[in-house]
């Protein structure tokens, strides 16, 4: 079987294990094989195969050099890089090899200022990547439109959301209780606005259960803005498993994202896609990355980014309407069935590969 070398620069976050398995599980002709700088001690080699890792001084020497092994006897045909940062780290892999490189761009990647900054190596690699690669995929239209006025090529640039996996279960038969936040604690999360829109409800005598799963570099923040706050659940980072089970426990997912100071800002996050696959009604701000996929008071909710007030509106409405919650969730259900099927999506990013591919 020909391979295709994923480049991911860290083997891999726990909040990109689900989405990024999910992008490869419709493949029948590629073999994914992965490349990076570095492995997390979770990750399942068997679902993730490494083909080579650049540690200690040669990680630093292909970082800042583009010094790379030749790794001809891995038999790829095509590399894949995850990220545009990817790409522009990747780059120097894919030209030694002689290999096309097809790049996603997921979200943060094209608003995030850093990457842009005149000596960030990712603008420094900008103009090479943007002649060599052979395909920009973009996880959503948004992410297209900001990719190209950041200045690479559209007719190189795709849309291809990434699908997510549907449940073999039947629906479920109520609509759950649960306020549901996944995600990581970051500033474009947002977490901050659900937090104090849920103060908001308790003040008015709600006492509804608020369940957050994930964790991150501001969780010393999270933890405080959570103080004296009652009925709130903090988990963690949870299994595939244990993340279906609290989303069928849930009244409703909140996307509260927000556009950070850096410029970050959402691509298409996969937990809506996930949650809607449940049939888990969600309620997404304005930035959350979402447009195209939940239509207003259609299949789900949305309210201005960054106020509280509008979005513990919306929380009321799906707390004290239940049929209303089921009714969204089931349409959400089969929008996400039509066209964000994970492994009809991942046959498609095959066929993109496949296209490029030497050999």
């Amino acid at each position: 079987m020909s391979r295709v070398l994923v480049y991911r620069d860290v083997l891999l976050p726990k909040s990109e294990l689900g989405f990024m398995r999910r992008q490869y599980i419709g493949f029948q002709t590629l073999q994914p094989l992965w490349i990076g700088r570095s492995v997390e001690p979770w990750l399942d080699q068997a679902v993730f195969p490494i083909g080579a890792t650049f540690t200690g001084w040669r990680g630093l020497a292909f970082k800042q050099l583009g010094l790379t092994p030749d790794l001809r006897h891995l038999g790829g045909v095509v590399v894949h890089a995850q990220f545009g940062r990817g790409g522009a780290l990747a780059l120097p892999l894919a030209e030694r090899l002689g290999l096309p490189l097809v790049v996603t761009f997921h979200g943060g990647d094209v608003t995030k200022d850093s990457h842009y900054r005149p000596l960030a190596l990712f603008r420094l690699r900008l103009r090479r990547l943007a002649e060599y690669a052979s395909a920009f995929v973009c996880v959503s239209e948004g992410v297209r439109t900001r990719l190209i006025e950041r200045g690479l090529p559209g007719e190189k640039a795709m849309v291809l959301p990434i699908g997510t996996d549907l449940p073999d279960t039947p629906p479920r038969a109520g609509p759950g209780e649960d306020i549901l936040f996944i995600g990581r604690f970051v500033e474009m999360k947002g977490l901050p606005v659900l937090i104090e829109a849920v103060r908001r409800l308790r003040a008015q005598g709600r006492m509804e259960r608020l369940v957050i799963i994930g964790d991150g570099p501001d969780r010393p923040a999270v933890t405080q803005a959570l103080a004296g706050l009652a009925n709130v659940d903090l988990r963690g980072w949870q299994t595939a498993d244990q993340v279906r089970a609290a989303l069928r426990q849930a009244r409703t997912l909140v996307l509260p994202s927000i556009t950070a100071r850096s410029g970050e800002a959402e691509g298409l996050p996969s937990v809506a896609t996930e949650a809607m696959s449940e049939g888990v009604p969600v309620i997404a701000s304005s930035e959350a990355g979402t447009a195209g996929l939940i239509i207003d008071g259609e299949n789900g909710l949305v309210f201005p980014s960054r106020d509280s007030a509008a979005l513990a509106d919306r929380l009321l409405q799906l707390l004290d309407n239940p049929r209303r919650a089921m009714t969204l969730g089931r349409t959400a259900r089969d929008v996400v069935a039509d066209t964000f099927n994970a492994a009809n999506q991942s046959r498609r990013l095959e066929a993109l590969l496949l296209s490029h591919a030497h050999g």
